[in-house]
């Protein structure tokens, strides 16, 4: 038991480097991955241990052999035992490509005729994206909040210039593409004997104001 002003100073301390003890040892239970569900009684609880990888995801096998390939203590031929895994999560970056489309000519022989294989469509007449870089932009704009500008740096970093305009005109064409879909979605939440709208207030970027920043708001309504 400790009494008096050092004693209760020195008890603060210990208490303080608990909390902090604890908040490591929670911080690193979130980092490996391991459970421990605060709202299970402590008694229930299980181990902890590290959730397993998603089954879905691809695996990429690294096969490790021994270095000897005979016994190193007598010399004898070393026979199959047994094999230990581990699994290590890897993040595999996009990368861009160039897709050449090369369109064949033929000529015949004894007239003038001449052929040759069709364009394939693009989603913009014209345009340089393909249909997965549009899509990567768009997910990154209302689904990650990234910028056109951000993504214009990042895809510079990739070794292609693409300018915030050209994204932005992208961007535009591809909601012209969407306007059957977006038509379709107002039929259906109209079709209603009521509708539910939800006011979302949203600072988005103004650079004429002053703070930089103007408040709009977005109308949601739910079919």
């Amino acid at each position: 038991m400790l009494f008096g002003t050092r004693s209760e100073k020195l008890q603060r301390e210990v208490e303080q480097a608990e909390a902090q003890l604890k908040q490591r040892e929670q911080e690193s239970d979130r980092y490996s991955g391991r459970e421990d569900d605060p709202q299970v009684p402590r008694q229930l609880r299980q181990s902890r241990h590290r959730r397993p990888l998603p089954a879905h995801l691809p695996r990429e096998i690294h096969r490790l052999e021994p270095e000897e390939s005979c016994c190193p203590e007598c010399g004898s031929e070393l026979d199959y035992l047994g094999e230990v895994s581990a699994e290590q999560l890897e993040l595999v970056s996009s990368a861009l490509k160039v897709i050449r489309t090369v369109r064949v000519k033929k000529a015949c022989t004894k007239c003038d005729c001449i052929v040759e294989a069709p364009a394939p469509s693009r989603p913009i007449e014209r345009g340089i994206a393909g249909s997965g870089l549009l899509a990567r932009v768009l997910t990154g704009q209302y689904c990650e909040h990234l910028p056109l500008y951000r993504q214009s740096e990042i895809f510079a970093r990739q070794g292609a210039e693409l300018s915030r305009a050209l994204l932005s005109n992208w961007v535009d064409a591809c909601c012209q593409l969407m306007t059957p879909l977006n038509d379709a979605l107002y039929r259906y939440v109209m079709n209603t004997r009521k509708v539910h709208t939800d006011d979302i207030p949203v600072k988005v970027l103004a650079p004429g104001q002053k703070k930089g920043k103007n408040r709009t708001h977005l109308d949601v309504c739910p079919g």
